[in-house]
């Protein structure tokens, strides 16, 4: 009797879980978004190499109107990469847990991920605008660690812990501008491929 009565909250537990809480995120999906940013980072740093740049040679550095161009369509494109291959992972493993992809939950999770993303977009235009380019890397980091803490009610708690380490290590980049390139790639690059994996083994 009392082994049925553990096993019926366990149930009741679950279902609160799945309703309440995304739980359609794949750990491969931030391996993959990890990848594609250390592929990003390296393509910005040929691409900086191509123009003449030193990328780490000391003091302000002038970015020609084509490479920031250049720079604009390799970001774009790894996020959108990184987009589809998560809303391909999301969907097949929702499919595998037999959960729905668009519920209430769904839609705050977005709103909530959103917002602080958004902000940080135009935050980041104006610093690209004002030719700021070193602020926009520790930037993007900030924001985004912001969004994933923002969002961490709606989904995993691991999120929030991505969030934190996102949040800080773009407070450290600002305190070293001129190497927001490496903070990009271990940002957006390795914690995601280490998320991915812990993700991957505890959920999946």
């Amino acid at each position: 009797m009392k082994n049925n009565t553990m096993d019926d909250l366990a149930h009741i537990r679950e279902m609160m879980e799945r309703s309440s809480r995304f739980i359609s995120l794949s750990g491969l999906s931030g391996i993959v978004a990890g990848c594609l940013g250390l592929v990003g980072a390296f393509g910005a740093y040929l691409l900086m190499q191509r123009s003449g740049l030193d990328y780490f040679e000391k003091g302000v550095q002038t970015y020609s109107s084509s490479l920031t161009v250049e720079l604009l369509i390799l970001a774009v494109s790894v996020l959108l990469l990184a987009v589809l291959f998560g809303i391909y992972f999301t969907v097949k493993k929702s499919r595998r847990l037999d959960l729905p992809i668009w519920t209430a939950t769904t839609k705050k999770m977005i709103f909530s991920l959103g917002v602080p993303l958004v902000a940080g977009a135009v935050f980041c235009g104006a610093m690209l605008f004002q030719n700021h380019f070193d602020l926009i890397a520790p930037s993007l980091l900030i924001f985004y660690g912001l969004a994933l803490i923002n969002v961490e009610k709606y989904t995993y708690a691991d999120v929030r812990f991505l969030g934190i380490l996102e949040l800080s290590l773009g407070l450290v980049a600002l305190f070293n501008l001129g190497l927001g390139l490496v903070f990009w790639a271990i940002g957006f690059g390795v914690l995601h491929v280490l998320y991915g994996i812990i993700l991957y083994k505890k959920y999946n």
